[in-house]
């Protein structure tokens, strides 16, 4: 070891192994959902379009490949070769290349993928888009298998988990009263974004358990996140408590890759030297450090902002202070529904609206729409149309940007915005008209699901957008 050596430490070894693998992983994921879904959001007949919006928004508000050229072509290359190498690095590609290449190969992951988000719009607003390029800009510095792990930037690792859990645990004291009586889960599982397949269950615990699942929440993400801090071993217990309840929150509902970022993020804290001998890795290159130390600087001065949000009694959630989202804050479920509403889109053949009209439903891949359909489950995979239906649900003020697109596309029978759906109703020509309408849903009871085999209980509340025909006139 040479002067310089103090700076990193093989013990993280299994740790950052973890981490990249992991965050590789979720990457991988994350460029995936972009492929396969862009053409219908942001593409350049999408319901909003990049082209127009780069032609509104400067790039030093929104820095991204795509202000400089947009094609859809060129949008899919950008995204598919992200997946490919995200793949890669989780194979452990980056560990047989030199250092500098192997820092390339996931500044290029951050840079493409911070390209997608800086131009997803609504699409893209979802706190966990920051999570995973805060992370992945962290994980450009942490190095590869030819150095021992950067000290400094492992405990940022935990420095962005903590923040991630102490953030979303705060936000709930200071919000919803629910979460202070300990009642929230009394409705959490029914209300919550998307279902999964053992929602249902977990919403028919006695509420004894529902009041016992929201007080551990609050020593998960209040008590736990401070011990990631301490030596080991209690450090690496800590995470693992993290683990554990980041998996419970997986089997209970559908929260894109938010609940796996968190896993690999506590996986970072791990002390290899539990389960054996720390192999000897080289000391860092003098230029490494240095260069990981001014990331530190850098780090630690963005970080003075979210961290007075967190002391903050106005506390915002899931907000970037920079258009690098490279420091951020976070938090979710600040305020949880009694009442679960869903739009539901209905589509008819007739030429105007009459009360024997026949009106057959869109139905989507995630958010509940036939009572009889069992919620499936597809996180880490992220629905972005489901889950702003949901939000369209809450308050029509969440769709207003993009709804009236959605119509006009599914009055065209647009085969890039059908492949978002799971049915469409009208497969030979587009319907004549399309409406919508808000139903309350609830899950049904034990009994009801013997009796009928209906997951859930629907009732019409209102009319959330009249029969419309597309305008013959444009």
């Amino acid at each position: 070891m040479d002067w310089f050596g103090w700076f990193a430490s093989s013990d993280y070894w299994l740790g950052r192994l973890l981490f990249q693998r992991g965050l590789a992983g979720v990457y991988a994921v994350a460029f995936l959902c972009a492929a396969l879904q862009f053409r219908a959001l942001i593409g350049e007949r999408g319901m909003l379009p990049v082209p127009r919006y780069v032609r509104l928004v400067p790039w030093r508000r929104a820095p991204s490949l795509f202000q400089a050229h947009y094609s859809d072509r060129f949008f899919a290359l950008c995204a598919w070769g992200g997946a490919a190498l995200a793949l890669a690095l989780a194979a452990g590609a980056g560990d047989l290349v030199p250092l500098p290449v192997a820092m390339l190969m996931w500044a290029v992951l951050w840079g493409l993928y911070l390209s997608i988000v800086n131009v997803g719009q609504t699409w893209y607003g979802f706190g966990w888009e920051s999570l995973l390029l805060e992370a992945g800009f962290l994980a450009i510095f942490l190095g590869n298998e030819r150095t021992a792990p950067p000290v400094l930037l492992m405990w940022l690792l935990r420095w962005l988990l903590f923040r991630l859990e102490f953030g979303a645990g705060l936000i709930k004291l200071r919000g919803d009263l629910c979460w202070r009586n300990l009642t929230c889960l009394y409705y959490h599982h029914e209300t919550q974004p998307m279902p999964g397949p053992l929602s249902w269950f977990f919403h028919r615990l006695p509420r004894p358990l529902h009041r016992m699942e929201a007080a551990a929440n609050h020593v998960t993400q209040l008590a736990v996140p401070v011990l990631l801090f301490t030596p080991q071993p209690l450090a690496t217990v800590a995470a693992g408590i993290v683990v554990v309840t980041q998996l419970w929150l997986v089997l209970s509902g559908n929260f894109s890759w938010l609940n796996w970022l968190a896993i690999v993020l506590a996986l970072s804290a791990v002390d290899g030297n539990l389960f054996t001998t720390a192999p000897a890795l080289p000391a860092p290159p003098l230029w490494y450090g240095i260069l990981v130390a001014a990331v530190t600087v850098l780090v630690l001065v963005l970080s003075l902002r979210p961290a007075r949000n967190l002391l903050s009694p106005r506390q915002a959630m899931n907000r970037s202070f920079d258009p690098l989202h490279l420091v951020n804050t976070y938090g979710a479920f600040g305020s949880v529904g009694r009442v679960r509403h869903e739009v539901v889109l209905e589509g008819t053949e007739e030429p105007a609206a009459h009360p024997g009209a026949v009106w057959r439903e869109y139905e989507f891949k995630g958010k509940p729409g036939d009572v009889r359909r069992m919620p499936r489950p597809f996180a880490p995979y992220h629905l972005r149309l489901d889950w702003m239906m949901w939000f369209a649900g809450i308050s029509p003020v969440y769709a207003a940007d993009w709804f009236g697109p959605l119509v006009e596309r599914l009055l065209e029978n647009d085969r890039d915005t059908l492949r978002l759906l799971r049915h469409n109703p009208f497969p030979d020509a587009p319907p004549a008209l399309v409406r919508a309408r808000v139903y309350r849903y609830r899950f049904t009871t034990w009994r009801e699901l013997r009796e009928t085999g209906a997951w859930w209980h629907r009732t019409l509340v209102r009319e959330f957008l009249p029969p419309t025909r597309l305008d013959s006139s444009a």
